[in-house]
């Protein structure tokens, strides 16, 4: 499967925002400070209480399916020192590449996908319906192996999607997972028809669509190389039976040496494989966008490290093309490492949060983390509602200026402001830069604007805020203020 790794050529499948075609920026690490004794944290704790950065080490990652009981290790908060963190009941060492927060670790034990009346579990369950025949998992750690996460799929060493401004770092073999194709192998080991659905980790900018954790969820099916063609004419021929409504599909993608078959692959094999995948994901959007009298498709090609060919879907919705998900021919060498190298297959990946924000009508992406009651009592199990805004609390507006460094990147100040402030930080957003003309220096001016979702903020809290913040900038990223 390939899910984490179809949203462009250049990275993962799954997009997080509402954006077509936006290719993810390459960042410079960040070293933050370590803490000097034992914290445990607690759910909203790092909202009010500043936590420096920590790091851990290698661990094998823990395989949980749907059939597992007892006490979900998840849910234990985790608990960090100087020299290691655990989390999910599990320790690992710190070392040179650890970047993770505690601001993120907190998020782990949330689990929104698995919150029945939840948005995004709601998407989830719509998307699972249409394949009714197909093993879910949704209980896998977030902690996995840079191997699983990366080398396992295809990913060259030099891939921008394993720079650490855009993966967070237990340590260098450690990491908290950037899509869910990370428990690829492990899945299809047991089955050929598969779904995962997972928290997701991503290091990225503040603003109304864009969240350091997000969900994927990600599909698979395998086929028998030598009579896919037969097995995927029946089970066409079999669908064509139901009742899905009016779907409009328009489809120019060829197969070239851009996006090509993969050598070892039999032309017949392949091109039903795909066939056999595009009438799958479009009865599954048809079905996730029953409300749309008649639904317009379009299929694009696309590259990602994992599938050959691959593509991209795209709806028109409300009069404008949106990216739903990344798909493909999976690599048969990934195949191979599942011990299945007599099948061929395909799998496609999207971002849960993209299609409940556009879906459910919800303007800020921090909503989906919401625990107030006039949120979550909005929504019902297998039924997508319009969101009802319960109130919108006045902003407070701080702006910092600073001299940067050759080591500057603004995802590393984001990643500061999401430490000191929460999710009260709505966005941040560069206003001026300058460069002196005799120093060469460079300096920044950057605009945060501090709301809450639930309550009102007081000045006299963010000026606290905001003065914690000028502290951890000038402290973990070494800048000069202004």
């Amino acid at each position: 499967m390939a899910t984490g790794m179809f949203r462009a050529a250049s990275q993962h499948w799954h997009g997080r925002a509402l954006r077509v075609g936006a290719s993810p920026k390459i960042r410079t690490m960040l070293f933050g400070q370590a803490l000097n004794k034992s914290t445990t944290l607690t759910t909203g704790q790092l909202q009010r209480t500043l936590r420096p950065v920590l790091c851990a080490s290698f661990h094998s990652s823990p395989f949980r399916s749907t059939s597992d009981s007892g006490s979900n290790p998840l849910k234990e908060p985790p608990t960090i020192t100087k020299e290691s963190i655990t989390v999910g009941g599990k320790t690992y060492e710190t070392d040179h590449l650890t970047n993770v927060t505690p601001t993120i670790l907190e998020k782990t034990t949330r689990q929104l996908h698995r919150i029945p009346t939840h948005p995004v579990a709601i998407i989830k369950d719509l998307i699972a319906s249409a394949f009714p025949d197909f093993k879910h998992y949704e209980t896998f750690s977030p902690v996995v192996t840079t191997k699983e996460n990366f080398d396992d799929l295809c990913f060259t060493s030099d891939h921008p999607g394993r720079a650490a401004t855009d993966t967070y770092y237990l340590n260098e073999k450690i990491m908290l997972r950037t899509h869910t194709s990370a428990h690829q192998l492990q899945v299809m080991t047991e089955a050929d028809k598969v779904l995962v659905t997972a928290d997701v980790y991503r290091r990225d900018e503040i603003d109304a669509s864009h969240y350091p954790v997000f969900h994927q969820m990600e599909g698979a099916q395998l086929f028998d190389a030598k009579t896919a063609v037969e097995d995927i004419r029946k089970a066409i021929a079999a669908d064509s039976t139901a009742q899905f409504g009016s779907i409009h599909t328009t489809d120019t993608t060829v197969i070239t040496s851009q996006n090509p078959k993969q050598d070892c692959h039999d032309e017949a094999a392949m091109l039903a494989t795909a066939d056999h995948l595009k009438h799958s994901l479009n009865m599954m959007v048809r079905k996730l966008f029953s409300h749309e009298k008649d639904l317009q498709v379009r299929w694009i090609d696309a590259q990602f490290p994992f599938t050959s060919p691959s593509w991209e879907m795209e709806i028109l919705y409300q009069g404008k093309w949106l990216e739903v998900l990344g798909c493909g021919v999976i690599r048969q060498d990934i195949l191979n490492r599942a011990g299945k190298p007599d099948k061929i297959g395909w799998a496609f990946g999207l971002g849960l949060e993209r299609l409940a924000l556009v879906l459910f009508g919800i303007p800020d992406i921090r909503l989906f983390w919401s625990q107030d009651e006039r949120f979550l009592r909005q929504f019902e199990p297998s039924k997508i509602q319009k969101f009802k805004h319960f109130s919108k609390y006045p902003p407070c507006i701080k702006d910092i200026s600073f001299w940067t460094n050759s080591d500057f990147h603004e995802n590393n100040f984001c990643e500061i402001v999401r430490d000191v402030a929460g999710d009260i930080a709505e966005t941040v957003e560069m206003i001026d830069e300058f460069t002196h003309p005799k120093t060469k220096k460079r300096s920044v001016c950057y605009r945060i604007n501090y709301r809450s979702m639930d309550r009102n903020v007081t000045n006299a809290e963010i000026n606290e805020i905001q003065e914690k913040l000028r502290e951890q900038v000038v402290d973990r990223m070494k800048v000069e203020l202004r």
